[in-house]
């Protein structure tokens, strides 16, 4: 596709200097292979509105907007949002729900080179006002709020207390008493818009080098930190994910996750669906049944999950029949599927499976799609790029053998220089010469695939033995009587730490005859031959383990648990 869209000139001054660099060495490199490029992102979007306007970009319940009248809506957006003052290098709080009135805000920022903070919806008003105050937005967009919370009272609130985020932007608004921004009338085209997409009303305001957006660690060890992505690493990493998950013009991507998530928006996500021309279904997690009458009634190619939404799907489909034949690619990602999971989506769903590694800070590793079974359900894939670096390392920084487990450390292409405005962050999680400190320990098989087997910080000191929660996972989830799993160190008088196991009982696993119990949890894993140092030293059956904002299990609230119950003798 020839890109006749937004591109810029890399020579001038950043609009935001605070924006970490990668060294010149390595950006000649990445320029020099045609990796990093003038164009920006969003422009292949904008070139859809004008060679594709009549094809369906946007399913939003029974809102359907072609890429016509998407260009005259971002474009009018554009126009509302300068109005406002809004300008390039400005950045703007978003925290949406997946809704049209989101595609059209992003796109519109993106067109005029203020970069948005995607906040994912879990984030409340602890975490908004630590982001508020890093990134320093002046304007934040948010949904009235629900039963759950009120976002429009926390965003009053962080208005007032912070000078630079001078609008806010409500979608559902209602009465405005003057004080607020209505994001649907703000997102609407100009009455009587048709025909051809006028061209952009200012030239861009943003350069290669520039924040395109930024995302948002999901906060597992701390707040939140912000993570600037530049056109030229964003960019590239969205379009080499376009390909290796197959996305073309005539794939129907259901979005169900929080698309403020950069799994979701980028890998290739949204964005990868709508440069391709293809059309983006949105929706939420909450129901696994209406996920799949969705699949079913817009034919639905391609969608992106955590394994635990995959298990609901899986039970869901086991319960009723639907028509799933459209379906081609589920990619799975946030947190190591279980290879019965894998399979599962195979042969409950029908599709294929691309497992998905990475972070918001940038590697990615995919499955391909031709891989043989073995390597989609064991491992998570090979780097996207050939110029991805990856070192795996003992605890003092050395390099392990072949086939050995190890921390993770990466730089690449996509992969940033450090966390903005945090200088605490970066030197700690970044080593002098660029290379991202995961906190994951991985193998990496003869191939070059990735194998995750857990954190860095959830490996549980059983008294100088350690031992991988996710190595204990894997296994216990094999038993028939649970359905998922997950372990964590809790305090013990003698070894320090032991292994507490939560688990959520399969359904129907009683009136089977499966027992759940320590003793028979236990005996389950010695059969399967794991080291005795490794079982469970305690065993908490649950309805459901919590989850973060981006679906992953939430261990910091189990060990917060477990300690409690230790603590009171519970």
């Amino acid at each position: 596709m020839t890109v006749t869209g937004p591109t810029a000139s890399a020579a001038r001054t950043p609009l935001d200097p605070r924006v970490p660099a990668i060294d010149p060495e390595r950006a000649a490199r990445y320029r020099a292979a045609g990796m990093w490029t003038d164009e920006l992102v969003g422009a292949r979007i904008a070139e859809r509105f004008r060679t594709d306007p009549d094809r369906c970009a946007v399913v939003d319940g029974e809102r359907r907007t072609t890429y016509g009248q998407l260009g005259h809506a971002v474009r009018a957006a554009a126009g509302r949002l300068r109005g406002l003052g809004i300008g390039p290098g400005d950045r703007v709080g978003v925290q949406l729900s997946n809704s049209t009135e989101y595609v059209v805000l992003v796109l519109a920022l993106l067109e005029i080179g203020a970069p948005p903070v995607l906040i994912l919806p879990a984030f409340r008003a602890h975490e908004l006002d630590h982001i508020v105050s890093v990134t320093r937005p002046v304007a934040l967009a948010v949904e009235r709020g629900t039963r759950r919370s009120d976002a429009l009272a926390t965003a009053r609130d962080l208005s007032a207390r912070h000078p630079d985020l001078r609008h806010v932007l409500v979608r559902g608004a209602g009465d405005t008493d003057g004080t607020l921004v209505d994001l649907t009338e703000l997102c609407r085209p100009e009455p009587g818009a048709s025909g051809p997409v006028p061209p952009p009303a200012e030239a861009p305001g943003a350069a290669p080098h520039d924040a395109a957006v930024f995302l948002l660690s999901s906060g597992t060890t701390g707040l939140p930190k912000a993570i600037a992505r530049t056109h030229e690493g964003y960019g590239y990493m969205i379009r080499t994910a376009t390909v290796l998950a197959g996305v073309t013009e005539r794939t129907v991507n259901l979005v169900v996750m929080p698309a403020e998530h950069g799994f979701v928006m980028n890998c290739p996500g949204l964005l990868g669906t709508l440069s391709a021309g293809g059309t983006a279904v949105l929706t939420t997690p909450a129901s696994a049944r209406h996920a799949l009458e969705l699949i079913e009634r817009e034919r639905v190619t391609h969608s992106t999950l955590v394994p635990t939404l995959a298990l609901q799907w899986i039970a869901a489909a086991r319960e009723r029949t639907y028509d799933l034949s459209s379906l081609e690619v589920i990619q799975v990602g946030g947190a190591r599927p279980s290879a019965d999971l894998a399979a599962g989506l195979r042969e409950v769903l029908g599709a294929t499976v691309q497992q998905c590694y990475g972070m918001s800070e940038g590697l990615l590793c995919y499955t391909r799609l031709d891989d043989p079974v073995a390597t989609a359900d064991g491992t998570q894939g090979a780097p996207a790029s050939p110029l991805d670096e990856l070192r795996v390392v003992d605890a003092d920084g050395a390099e392990v053998a072949a086939g050995e487990m190890g921390e993770l450390l990466t730089r690449g292409p996509y992969t940033v220089a450090g966390y903005y405005r945090n200088a605490d962050a970066t030197a700690s999680s970044f080593t002098a010469d660029g290379f991202y400190r995961t906190g994951d320990l991985v193998r990496l098989d003869a191939r070059g695939n990735v194998l995750v087997e857990g954190r860095v910080r959830d490996v549980i000191n059983r008294g100088g033995e350690k031992i991988s929660a996710e190595e204990l996972e894997q296994i216990a989830r094999q038993h028939p009587g649970i359905a998922d799993v997950a372990g964590v160190a809790m305090p013990h008088p003698l070894y320090g730490e032991a292994v507490c196991l939560y688990a959520v009982p399969a359904a129907g696993a009683a009136e089977a005859g499966e027992e759940l119990d320590l003793r028979a949890v236990r005996r389950f894993l010695e059969d399967r031959g794991l080291a005795r140092y490794k079982f469970p030293e305690r065993l908490e059956t649950v309805s459901a383990l919590p989850l973060t904002g981006i679906g992953k299990i939430d261990k910091a609230a189990l060990r917060k648990d477990i300690a409690a119950r230790t603590t009171a003798g519970t």
